[in-house]
């Protein structure tokens, strides 16, 4: 009897801990809730729609019928589908190296340990606090051809200045120049880098007696290449998201003769003017691939040029 009652007993301690993991478990799933179902209602749901819509007509006024691959095969044959992804690359080639190379140039620059360096950072940093529109029509305004103020710099040292936005050699040269103007967040993510190389490195450098250019390509860049790494994916990530400033400058235009027309840009006005809803959807596919591709590129050749500190 005693044993019976003993059992019991160990049953109900044991019960206990369940129902108050399952409570705990209820509660948890409780307070997630709402991230769990603005996850399925704004990305999962039109995640998985876009691909149904990307093989239809849908057009936002009418449900569209399902007309196969013909979205993709007439993008095959659209002029400005390949001009946008022509200016999407060159921006993205040219832009992407030289924000890492300005980038930790200036990192290193800001890492020295000066008086003051602090405001100098924070100077470098203010330009991505600016808003991209507004920092459009203020670069409208420096780059104007007549009255602008580069030009007027470069008329005064004797140099006849470019037409700039208004020339279609010059525009994406233009564009470039904005977005490098701006990568203050990278440069923050640079010194946090640097900063977690350790100083024993440069040490054991310095009774070597190296210089610091063999500190540089020594140290400094392998031991930085995992952030590197990082800005390099991110950045062609938003390089070929590019839409905020070139649409802001050009009215949504993409002018002069589309030298400024980006894939995201001829993407927005298929789904949004010209309510081609499912031929957008194609696009913005067609965009995931590149995107995934290049970025499982860049991870598999990581392999060889990505060093971290103890390997």
């Amino acid at each position: 009897m005693k044993t019976d009652q003993k059992l019991s007993v160990n049953k109900k301690i044991a019960r206990a801990p369940k129902s108050k993991r399952s409570n705990e478990t209820l509660t948890g799933w409780l307070f997630a809730s709402p991230w769990v179902i603005g996850l399925l209602l704004f990305f999962a749901y039109p995640l998985i729609s876009s691909i149904y819509y990307s093989f239809t007509d849908y057009s936002i006024f009418q449900a569209g019928d399902f007309v196969g691959i013909s979205n993709y095969k007439e993008l095959m044959t659209d002029e400005l589908f390949w001009i946008s992804i022509g200016n999407t690359i060159y921006f993205a080639v040219l832009f992407v190296p030289l924000s890492i190379i300005f980038g930790v140039a200036l990192a290193m620059v800001l890492n020295m340990k000066i008086k003051g360096m602090s405001v100098y950072r924070t100077i470098f940093f203010l330009p991505t606090l600016v808003p991209h529109v507004a920092l459009a029509i203020l670069w409208i305004w420096l780059l104007n051809p007549e009255f602008g103020l580069i030009n007027a710099v470069l008329g005064f040292i004797g140099i006849d200045g470019p037409a700039w936005l208004g020339s279609t050699f010059w525009a994406k040269p233009s564009l470039i120049l904005m977005s490098l103007w701006g990568m203050g967040q990278a440069i923050i993510i640079y010194l946090a880098g640097l900063g977690d190389i350790s100083e024993e490195y440069y040490e054991a450098a310095d009774v070597d007696g190296a210089s610091f250019l063999q500190k540089t390509f020594k140290i400094t860049l392998p031991l930085l290449t995992p952030v590197i790494f990082f800005n390099l994916v991110m950045g062609f990530i938003g390089a070929f998201q590019q839409f905020t400033l070139p649409y802001t400058m050009t009215n949504g235009s993409g002018s002069p003769a589309d030298s400024l027309t980006f894939y995201v840009m001829y993407l927005y006005d298929n789904a949004f003017n010209y309510f081609r809803m499912g031929y957008a959807s194609a696009m913005a596919w067609i965009l995931f691939i590149i995107i995934m591709g290049l970025t499982a590129f860049v991870f598999w050749t990581s392999k060889r040029w990505v060093h971290y500190q103890g390997d």
